[in-house]
């Protein structure tokens, strides 16, 4: 854990997150060899497959399912700054549309079997109470982080507890999947900024389109951004310091939702590039984190990629989507299962009566690698190898 200032919740959360159980990785890896399959043919299945079984500490591990994905909705100062096209109540809008379950996040999950939980952890408009809305607003969206601090660190404090409750509220009605999702005009704006200090690359190579703006607001918003980290000059040490400057509150919330998954050893679906920048927030303060989440899909913000190779997560969807809400976690949601299934479901070589390869056969005048050893282009096997 870094060494910040958090509130007695948020340090036991994190003082409840372990590494992968290495027994249950090592016996993932030997079934994954058994099977009736070559070594390494499913790709990222097995990856994936292996580290829940590590996560979970057992071979094979639980079913992930029933899954919830979680959309935290929040507004943001910065929107003054002309670093979107679309007005500020489309939050409120948008929000009320999730609980209608009229948008893209209810049909896919609706589509993929996923029960969809609407926060409100920083909407800028009242919003009427209605079923399924969670209402835990820490304030009406943040401040214009180009001219003051996003928040205060209370508040970004606050907002981490929000995450940790939702999250152990749905695990304790069973959820043992749990996916997020963001809502909020102008967020990937704070996105940009944290992936910006967490990786130390220039705003301009961070900052995308967002919802659609054109080249000129595009280096207009990183522009903004840059002014915004002259002005903070906030700290990667201290990721709550850096979230309170120029983050949003829907990211602070995601970084409790991480942290309490990752104590309670349940798998994680990060979607793209809101929640890729509150990962970075997430691995600062508990690194071990990381290894109960898995990235649903790349999305078209060039700043995922980054956030995405920083993590050293490797997305299972790559759709070019750029829509949030959750959906390109959602989307990954059937391959994960999928994954899960082919470790416990499938049957061993000695089950099946399948004859395994000769491991001294020679093909185009190399060895065939024997099984566990990794040809160039075979997927990592061992899922924590890969973190940076």
């Amino acid at each position: 854990m870094s060494n910040v200032d958090v509130t007695d919740r948020i340090a036991q959360t994190i003082e409840r997150i372990r590494p992968l159980d290495a027994e249950a990785l090592t016996l993932a890896r030997q079934r994954q060899d058994r099977l009736t399959k070559p070594p390494g043919s499913l790709g990222d299945l097995e990856a994936v497959s292996i580290q829940l079984a590590g996560l979970a500490g057992q071979c094979p591990p639980p079913f992930p399912a029933p899954a919830a994905v979680t959309v935290f909705a929040a507004d943001h100062g910065v929107i003054a700054q002309g670093v979107s096209p679309w007005p500020q109540d489309v939050t409120v809008q948008m929000t009320q549309n999730f609980l209608a379950g009229g948008a893209g996040i209810n049909t896919l999950s609706a589509q993929m079997g996923a029960t969809v939980a609407v926060v409100d952890v920083g909407i800028a408009q009242e919003i009427a109470p209605s079923e399924g809305l969670i209402s835990r607003r820490v304030r009406n969206g943040t401040a214009d982080f180009s001219v003051e601090p996003a928040m205060t660190r209370q508040e970004a404090l606050a907002a981490v507890e929000v995450g940790i409750d939702v999250a152990e509220s749905l695990i304790g009605q069973g959820f043992r999947c749990l996916l997020v999702g963001d809502m909020g005009i102008g967020n990937t704006t704070p996105s940009s900024a944290l992936i910006a200090v967490f990786t130390g690359q220039d705003p301009d190579l961070v900052s995308g389109c967002g919802s659609g703006v054109d080249e000129t607001t595009r280096s207009h918003k990183a522009a903004v951004i840059r002014g915004a980290l002259a002005l903070h000059r906030p700290d990667p040490a201290d990721p709550v310091g850096v979230l309170a400057a120029v983050g949003g509150l829907e990211h602070a919330a995601m970084v409790g939702y991480i942290l309490a998954a990752a104590a309670h050893r349940i798998p994680l679906l990060l979607d793209g590039v809101i929640a890729g920048s509150a990962a970075l927030v997430a691995r600062a303060l508990s690194p071990a984190s990381m290894d109960a989440c898995i990235a649903g899909h790349r999305s078209a913000e060039p700043g995922h990629s980054v956030a995405l190779q920083s993590l050293g997560l490797r997305p299972l969807v790559d759709l070019g989507l750029r829509l949030g809400e959750g959906t390109g976690a959602v989307l990954a949601l059937p391959l994960v299962q999928a994954a899960v299934r082919t470790l416990r479901d499938m049957a061993t070589f000695e089950s099946a009566g399948v004859s395994e390869k000769d491991d001294g056969l020679t093909v185009g005048g190399g060895a065939v690698p024997a099984s566990g050893e990794r040809g160039e282009d075979r997927p990592l096997d061992d899922p924590a190898a890969s973190r940076d």
